[in-house]
């Protein structure tokens, strides 16, 4: 069993940044692939950005392109996304998520198998 805590929500104005944790914990070697899913009041999960342990390849959602990095840090089992320039159309809550499979293209809520409680991001205008 892997646990997933997210850390680093809060509120923001547009323009603004925040910096999202995730550390993985519950399993001598970390997930294959770590992502950050968001989902809005009445709307479904989407993908946001993920990234590779060995090889380090991102995707992202073509609205994030830009403005949002990810990044991991293997040795301590953790995922950040730093989220430039903000908009409140980010507003959502953000999950992390994490996998033992192997995807060329992880976008998709059904491709992870573990997922954090998530933290809130709210944007004002």
């Amino acid at each position: 069993q892997v646990q997933l805590v997210e850390s680093g929500g809060g509120l923001v104005q547009a323009g603004g940044s925040l910096r999202l944790s995730c550390a993985a914990s519950g399993r001598t070697f970390s997930p294959y692939t770590m992502g950050w899913f968001r989902q809005a009041p009445g709307k479904e999960r989407e993908f946001v950005s993920s990234i590779r342990r060995d090889d380090g390849i991102t995707n992202y959602r073509d609205s994030v392109t830009g403005r949002f990095t990810i990044s991991r840090d293997n040795a301590k089992n953790t995922v950040y996304l730093q989220m430039n320039s903000l908009k409140p159309e980010d507003t959502a809550i953000y999950y992390c998520a994490a996998t033992f499979n192997l995807y060329s293209v992880p976008v998709s809520v059904s491709q992870y198998d573990y997922w954090g409680q998530g933290t809130q991001v709210t944007v004002s205008s």
